[in-house]
């Protein structure tokens, strides 16, 4: 049971490269929803549609909303704002670059720097601090500091990155120990790559510092199963099934392993559940 379900009628490509919801775009970049379906309405950006027919912006649309925002509030014509900004996008990375990424807006012209690096969108050329101007209308997206970013970063980077996805994870639990899904993410994360040890040592850690957390049992007594330390796995299937009597799954797998260790009484029980649970009726 993977712990993340893939959110419906959203395709592969929209998964990775467009992560960022009009929440998103208010908690990071402080836009009302008004704003930025304005902004949307203007042309600046074309986002993804997802679930509901929801907007779904990627990492390139985040730094042109917020640049097309300054730059309109300082009165620059739309159709330069529109020609600087989509010589900005064809410059962007799809993700956030780890070194960071800022850009900053000087009247109508735009200028990025990244690491050490700044030039502008519009001509490639380099330019200097002084020909930059102030940062009066900037937008600053470095690399994610927060839990929540992190684990963004890491969801984006899983398909082709895994082994940077997986330091994303660690370094958001990292920021918050308490923070489940990026233990839910990762360990699945190290099942799927035959890590199945490393995965019962993180949940290890998970169950201790999210006791509530339903899945993160369920999770753990998948890795324990898989490692064939049974009666540990079952002791965690039944703590997942104690917080969610209605995780299907769980009942499942406890009664198959139930039966693998002669708990036969046990394994009726928990497949009767199971059954009960996806609406059929219980065996006799």
């Amino acid at each position: 049971m993977r712990a993340r379900p893939s959110p419906p009628n959203e395709s592969e490509a929209h998964r990775d490269l467009h992560r960022y919801t009009l929440e998103s775009v208010n908690r990071l970049l402080g836009l009302s929803r008004h704003a930025v379906r304005r902004l949307v309405q203007l042309g600046f950006v074309t986002p993804a549609r997802g679930a509901r027919n929801a907007y779904l912006f990627s990492f390139q649309d985040m730094v042109v909303l917020r640049s097309a925002h300054n730059l309109h509030a300082a009165r620059i014509p739309v159709r330069q704002i529109l020609r600087s900004l989509s010589a900005l996008r064809r410059t962007l990375p799809r993700t956030p670059p780890s070194d960071g990424l800022r850009v900053v807006a000087a009247g109508s012209r735009v200028a990025v720097q990244q690491g050490e690096r700044r030039w502008e969108p519009d001509t490639g050329q380099m330019v200097l601090d002084l020909a930059i101007g102030t940062p009066q209308g900037g937008v600053r997206l470095l690399s994610p500091a927060s839990a929540q970013e992190r684990f963004s970063l890491a969801e984006s980077l899983e398909q082709d990155q895994p082994a940077a996805a997986e330091a994303a994870y660690r370094e958001a639990i990292r920021l918050d120990d308490r923070f489940a899904p990026a233990y839910l993410n990762l360990g699945f994360l190290l099942c799927e790559s035959d890590r199945c040890d490393d995965a019962a040592a993180l949940y290890d850690q998970g169950v201790r510092r999210c006791p509530d957390e339903p899945l993160m049992h369920y999770n753990h007594a998948v890795a324990l199963d898989n490692l064939g330390r049974s009666h540990e796995a079952l002791a965690a299937y039944e703590r997942s099934m104690a917080l969610d009597p209605a995780l299907a799954d769980a009942h499942q797998n406890a009664a198959l392993l139930y039966a693998e260790v002669g708990e036969k009484q046990l394994a009726i029980r928990h497949f009767n559940a199971y059954r009960r649970l996806r609406g059929r009726h219980p065996a006799a």
